[in-house]
């Protein structure tokens, strides 16, 4: 695999920003759901990182479970829009506090479909936590509450965000430089 050096443009946000605002998520959605009963459903495999670095500054009693949303495809840089649920949850999330924490959002349409799909299962409610949040892309409003950070429409890598599966472990957000990045044949 190509060195990520060779390719990053820039570092959008360091590991200590990231550091920074997750520990501020977490106090607010302690606060938010102080009374509450909280399920966080993490979107694979992006979610992950950010999902166990939010857990451990949320301080409210929680259950975790996982989702996994196919809506790119292999190679692809853009959402196709059609959301393909590959694993789903394993409790009933009925009269439940669901929190879906995402990695990024950018046209809206897979968390859309997501949403319209855990709706249907009749949480108490059912909001977003992202960590990063395209805003200029979105083509469909979905019911963001809890933003780590606005970006502006670049190929972002690093924290859990991949490039063909790659570079997920970088602890910042890097900007992908295309002109210099050789995908793997």
């Amino acid at each position: 695999m190509q060195d990520y050096h060779d390719f990053l443009a820039e570092v959008l946000i360091s590991e200590e920003q990231i550091a920074f605002r997750v520990a501020e998520l977490g106090a607010q959605i302690s606060r938010d759901y102080r009374d509450g009963n909280l399920v966080l459903v993490c979107i694979l495999r992006g979610g992950v990182l950010f999902l166990t670095d939010l857990m451990r500054k949320i301080d409210v009693p929680m259950a975790v479970e996982f989702m996994a949303v196919s809506s790119y495809g292999a190679g692809k840089r853009e959402s196709t829009g059609q959301a393909r649920i590959t694993l789903d949850l394993n409790i009933d999330i009925r009269d439940l506090d669901v929190l879906v924490v995402e990695d990024i959002i950018d046209s809206g349409f897979t968390l859309a479909s997501v949403l319209e799909v855990l709706s249907t299962r009749k949480p108490k409610s059912l909001y977003i936590c992202t960590l990063l949040d395209k805003a200029e892309r979105r083509e469909v409003e979905v019911p963001v509450r809890y933003s780590g950070f606005v970006i502006p429409n670049k190929f972002v890598f690093g924290y859990g965000l991949d490039i063909d599966e790659y570079y997920r472990n970088l602890p910042f957000i890097g900007v992908v430089d295309l002109a210099h990045y050789k995908p793997e044949a």
